[in-house]
């Protein structure tokens, strides 16, 4: 049984962009669900070429990815949001919108996926506190870090 690719769900490799609408479903419903006030957030990648169409090298691009201030809302534990003492009365964030963390906010870890070639890659996800969010966002490149 071949596992459908995460990885097919980000456009194009010179910009390795999280397009959303090509999630596959059972690829998804592989992620873990967060747990309480805990949201699962998929980092913003960027590109992988500069400005000038210099190819960065891999670990360039992952250390991006690492230090990545926007990322992709994906799933909400089932008490986020809900202590109005702490956030109010009304959500910081909704599903599949972009938002703003800290650097190096929540707990980080890769999830194996298999390519169509049989190769295997990996995906970084996060789990950030509901509390964690900064900002939201209408695109993810509207937010350059600095380094």
């Amino acid at each position: 049984m071949t596992k459908p690719a995460l990885a097919a769900a980000y456009v194009s490799e010179e910009d390795r962009v999280l397009d959303p609408s090509l999630l596959e479903a059972s690829a998804f419903d592989r992620l873990p669900q967060p747990t309480g006030w805990r949201i699962l957030v998929l980092p913003y990648y960027g590109a992988t070429t500069s400005a000038g169409g210099i190819a960065l090298t891999k670990e360039t691009v992952d250390r991006e990815q690492l230090a990545s201030v926007v990322a992709r809302v994906v799933r909400m534990g089932s008490q986020c949001y809900n202590d109005v003492d702490k956030c109010g009365d009304e959500p910081w964030c909704q599903l599949n919108q972009w938002v703003a963390i800290g650097r190096y906010a929540g707990a980080r870890f890769k999830v194996p996926i298999e390519e169509e070639d049989g190769k295997t890659s990996y995906i970084e996800c996060r789990i950030i506190n509901d509390d964690e969010v900064i900002a939201t966002l209408e695109d993810p490149t509207d937010i350059v870090s600095f380094r």
